[in-house]
């Protein structure tokens, strides 16, 4: 009842300035050229203009999700048409069991919120396939996280003393996240915690070796489209945010189902 009555209203402002029957679009310039018709409009009725403008940005943001989810779900299907293939280097530090068939790339910043979800979601992941994932982290330190960099360069330059030791600092960090704004006072704290060489550890971190991994790591995920954090690569398939564990799950089960994973 309300569009109908806003647009009879409409209808009669039209008619008493167009003598005979109009196409839309001269309606439309006549209407552009004569903004006063509008006016008079809503002056007529104000709240019923409004209610009728609030349904039909309701409508049309209904609209724009169905859009939206179609979009994403023909991207969703086209993914396992066209896997994506990491970089997985010889040295690479897998947390779980190497040479699993389930393979989760992890492109994440240390001080990002939503990474820290991210981090139990993984975390969950691994205890549902137990002894079937091989889980990589990598890095993409965004530059509006001041201590995101150096974070990723102590990583690193922990790993290259234990791979078992920079997964416990990598746990570290995400356990007690709010200290990063602390930087690297919190990170050598930690550090020492897990009886590293400090002065090996001091010289690592500004390594070319180190920096110049980070790079291949961001360079990666630029390369896949992956711009925030977290972003993984399941078997392949480009996960784009902190999905909850369903949606890992929903994929390998797809994955099963198109035999591209046995397990």
């Amino acid at each position: 009842m309300r569009k109908i009555k806003l647009l009879s209203i409409m209808a009669l402002a039209s008619a008493l300035i167009l003598p005979a029957c109009v196409s839309k679009d001269k309606l439309k310039q006549t209407m552009k050229e004569n903004p006063e018709i509008l006016y008079e409009v809503i002056k007529a009725d104000p709240a019923e203009f409004m209610m009728v403008l609030q349904e039909a940005a309701q409508n049309a943001k209904g609209a724009m999700e169905e859009k939206k989810r179609e979009a994403e779900k023909k991207a969703f299907d086209e993914s396992f048409n066209n896997p994506l293939k990491p970089d997985i280097r010889d040295d690479e530090s897998v947390r779980g069991t190497k040479g699993a068939p389930i393979v989760l790339v992890e492109y994440s910043d240390f001080e990002c919120p939503f990474c820290s979800r991210g981090f139990n979601t993984v975390t969950e992941f691994m205890k549902k396939y137990d002894g079937k994932v091989q889980f990589i982290y990598k890095h993409l330190p965004l530059s509006f996280h001041p201590a995101a960099m150096i974070a990723a360069q102590y990583f690193e330059a922990v790993r290259l003393q234990s791979e078992e030791k920079a997964f416990q600092f990598h746990d570290a960090i995400f356990a007690n996240q709010r200290k990063l704004k602390n930087g690297e006072k919190f990170l050598k704290a930690e550090a020492k915690k897990l009886g590293l060489n400090m002065s090996k550890l001091a010289k690592d971190v500004k390594s070319d070796a180190v920096q110049d991994r980070i790079k291949a790591d961001m360079a990666e995920a630029a390369k896949f489209g992956i711009q925030g954090t977290p972003g993984f690569v399941l078997n392949g398939i480009p996960i784009k945010g902190a999905y909850p564990l369903s949606h890992f799950v929903k994929i390998v089960e797809e994955l099963k189902k198109r035999k591209m994973l046995d397990i």
